[in-house]
């Protein structure tokens, strides 16, 4: 559905995209992702015919995107754009018709939406009138309303407590099940676990990594034991702690060490396990490797 290859894109003498090249497969859930600055939206915009590119492809469904593509794509900016001083409904059955549908059944469609993201004793208000996670919730209404092939979410549950964020999820999922490729840009971690086949990571308008999250987590290696416990936990040759909170941490270990010598050795040195699992490298600590400091700010942020 998307193929960018040889991407570059300069602003005079500053080169923010170098020679970025990945595919997304129709009918996938794809992440995108990089910390602030790496050139998620930049790429965007120039997929969409928003910026010429410097250099290189930039196609969806096999050729440059085109206005007349828009009716089969939704594009979430992370800047809103709707009309502040106009109300719900008449903002989403505006936007309805612009992307083909009649009137009346853009109005259908808006109210049943309302009414499923719990916003239809809302509908005559003014959006300015809205809280900020309640017109992201107008935003992507409007966005996903005529059932796109290609769906572009940037930051779409960004500020949204974790009831709508399990809402919004699921009206993804929905539309993936329709047959909607996606291509989301998010910070949370979670939700690339729980929704996206492939993903690439970008730093500095080059890629980082590239694949499904498990091909992502073998390349940085290692697993890691998730332990609630009480005590002091020793120091070892078996293990790193990777993260101490109160009762809790995070020990990194490689392949080649077994959990049980682990386990054994905490036990002896009187630490008292209350929980003992193990996984791979989570999405969350990778990013950490990845970016740092960058990644420490946008989540205290």
């Amino acid at each position: 559905m998307v193929h960018i290859e040889g991407f570059k894109m300069a602003f005079g003498n500053e080169v923010v995209i170098d020679g970025l090249s990945f595919d997304i497969k129709r009918g996938e859930t794809f992440g995108f992702l990089g910390s602030n600055g790496s050139g998620k939206t930049t790429t965007i915009r120039a997929l969409l015919g928003i910026y010429l590119p410097s250099a290189g492809v930039l196609h969806i469904d096999g050729r440059n995107f085109r206005p007349e593509d828009g009716r089969r794509l939704g594009y979430l900016p992370e800047e809103r754009g709707l009309y502040k001083k106009e109300s719900v409904i008449d903002v989403m059955v505006y936007f309805g018709r612009l992307k083909g549908l009649s009137g009346h059944a853009a109005r259908a469609w808006s109210l049943a939406y309302l009414e499923r993201v719990d916003l239809v004793a809302q509908t005559g208000l003014r959006i300015d009138k809205l809280s900020s996670g309640q017109q992201q919730k107008v935003q992507l209404g409007v966005t996903i309303m005529n059932d796109p092939e290609l769906l572009i979410l940037d930051e779409p549950t960004k500020g949204f407590d974790p009831v709508n964020r399990r809402l919004l999820m699921d009206i993804i999922e929905d539309q993936k099940k329709v047959g909607a490729t996606v291509m989301m840009v998010t910070h949370q971690m979670d939700e690339v676990e729980r929704l996206c086949d492939r993903i690439i990571l970008l730093k500095d308008g080059r890629r980082e990594a590239y694949g499904t999250v498990n091909e992502i987590q073998d390349l940085y290696g290692g697993r890691t034991i998730h332990l609630r416990y009480a005590g002091e936990i020793p120091d070892s040759t078996h293990y790193v702690v990777s993260l101490r909170e109160r009762n809790y941490a995070e020990l990194k270990f490689s392949d080649d060490t077994d959990e049980a010598t682990i386990l054994r050795g905490l036990v002896e040195a009187g630490v008292r396990v209350r929980e003992f699992t193990t996984a791979k490298v989570s999405l969350d600590e990778i990013f950490l490797r990845v970016y740092g400091d960058e990644h420490r700010a946008e989540l205290a942020s």
